[in-house]
This record gives C-alpha cells, sequence and structure tokens, in this order.
C-alpha cells in the first residue's frame, strides 16, 4: 500500500509565512531580511565587547564604521556572488533582476568574498592590519549564517533530498505549483542541520578559540584561517543531504565545489600565522 496520502499527517508541513506581521503583495518585514539586522546587531555588540576586554585593535568608538562596510561587503557580496555563482545565465540574460532583492537570493562565499574586500579597503583607511580584523569578523560571522539558514527553512527554501526518516518536512515550494500536498515527498530539512553545523557549531569553536587563546594578538590571520577550513567541512557534510540549487561541477554541487578553495585559502592562512608567532 502506498503511503503517499498519509504523508501530510506523518511529516510536518513548512507552512511558515516569509513575512513577520502583515504584509502588501512582496513588501513588509520579512524573516530574511529580519535574520540580516538581527546579525549586524549582534556583531556590533560583540564587536564593541572584544574593544572594552582589551582583545581587539578595533577601537570601540570605530566599530560602528567598520559594520558600515561588512554590512555592505556582506549585501553586495552576497548578491553578486547569487547570480555569478548559481544563476550566471540569468545574470546576463536579465542583469536587472541583481535589484529584485524581494525574490530573494544570496551566496554565502560571495558574501565572504565581499567582506574580505571590505575590510581590506577598512583597514587600509584606518590602518588596521586587514588579517586582525578579519580574525574579529570571523569570530562572530556564524551568527549570521545560523540565523541565515533559519530563514531558510521559514522561506521553505533550498530544502534537503527526498528522506523517509522520522524528523522529514514537507516543503510545498519544492513540487511543482498545483500539486496535491499528499503527493509531495518528504525531505531532510538541510537547512537546519546547516544551522546547526556552520552555525552553532562553528560559533561555538570560533568564540572558543577567541577566547581560550592567544592566537588573535600572536598570530593574525590564523583564526580566519581555522574559519575557512573548518567552514568548508561543514559546508560539505550539509550538502550531502541537500537538493543541489543548481548545476554541479565535477560532480559536486556548487556549494561543496567553492568550498574546496576556501580549504586551500585556510590552510594558507594558518600556515602564515604559525610562520609569524615562529620569527616573532
Amino acid at each position: 500500500m502506498s503511503l503517499l496520502p498519509a504523508l501530510p499527517l506523518a511529516y510536518y508541513v513548512d507552512r511558515f509565512s516569509p513575512f513577520l506581521g502583515p504584509h502588501w503583495h512582496n513588501f513588509g518585514i520579512r524573516y530574511y531580511g529580519l535574520a540580516y539586522l538581527l546579525a549586524f546587531a549582534a556583531a556590533y555588540g560583540a564587536l564593541t565587547r572584544y574593544a572594552r576586554a582589551g582583545r581587539s585593535l578595533l577601537p570601540a568608538e570605530k566599530v560602528g564604521d567598520l559594520m558600515v562596510y561588512v554590512v555592505l561587503g556582506t549585501l553586495l557580496g552576497g548578491r553578486l556572488g547569487y547570480f555569478l555563482l548559481y544563476r550566471p545565465d540569468s545574470f546576463l540574460s536579465e542583469p536587472l533582476a541583481i535589484f529584485r532583492v524581494w525574490e530573494g537570493g544570496m551566496a554565502s562565499h560571495g558574501g565572504m568574498l565581499g567582506v574580505t574586500i571590505a575590510l581590506l579597503w577598512f583597514g587600509r583607511a584606518h590602518r588596521i592590519p586587514t588579517l586582525h580584523l578579519g580574525d574579529l569578523i570571523v569570530s562572530i560571522a556564524p551568527i549570521g549564517l545560523f540565523l541565515g539558514r533559519l530563514a531558510n527553512f521559514i522561506n521553505g527554501e533550498l530544502w534537503g533530498k527526498i528522506s523517509v526518516v522520522r524528523w522529514a518536512v514537507i516543503f510545498p515550494n519544492s513540487a511543482p505549483p498545483g500539486t496535491p500536498l499528499a503527493m509531495v515527498p518528504p525531505r531532510h530539512p538541510s537547512q537546519l542541520y546547516e544551522a546547526g553545523l556552520e552555525g552553532l557549531f562553528l560559533l561555538a569553536f570560533m568564540q572558543w578559540r577567541f577566547w581560550r587563546s592567544d592566537i588573535v594578538r600572536t598570530q593574525p590571520g590564523r583564526l580566519s584561517g581555522e574559519f575557512f577550513f573548518v567552514y568548508a567541512f561543514l559546508r560539505f557534510a550539509g550538502e550531502r543531504f541537500r537538493e543541489p540549487d543548481a548545476s554541479l561541477i565535477l560532480g559536486l554541487s556548487r556549494g561543496s565545489f567553492y568550498s574546496i578553495f576556501l580549504i586551500f585559502i585556510g590552510l594558507g592562512l594558518i600556515l602564515n600565522g604559525r610562520r609569524q608567532a615562529r620569527t616573532a
């Protein structure tokens, strides 16, 4: 006997609205935008605390200035990265689509590149070592990754592969419009897996390394390297359960493929940090 008719009763159905409160067509307070706002607010608070605790070369009065650069780097890099890394054909055929932010579309790898450029710019302007700024940012970046993945789950997007595990979720948007709910297969809630891995686990590791070691002072850039290295492997783990949202590259999902470069960048930063510690 087919189990499909019982699926809506057996599995949780993701029926969340992407909006918090009332909205008008595509305009309103979106959980995705709220996630970014909360992440930036948390980053501001953490950077201020670092300065007051004497763990940062960034003065507390300059935290707000840095956050302007980080916000712009995250949003511009994430948006451009989404189209260039995941939707290049769409970008070439309709470049103005990049401004339709209400349709969603951000790439974490693009955001990382955008923030890196922003830190280079800010560090040069304020004469603060870029590697040190990078170490500060990566120590709190998982907050944004965690909140972003939660927003992905609420939006019912970036769903996982079809599965019959007990905690699987039915995402109505994963099927063509008009498909009866009983015919929509359950899937891994991969957004929650990634929220736990890239968000909570990575945040705990970064905070432990920041507060329980002296590498930010003695080995600038090493914490950034550890972030990229660990994030890449956590991304590999999460991508195993996620339905690819773009064509594969060399048999790998695009998230996994782009993360390969982060491994090499991370190793380079770690080795450079160790070298600086030996020559200090």
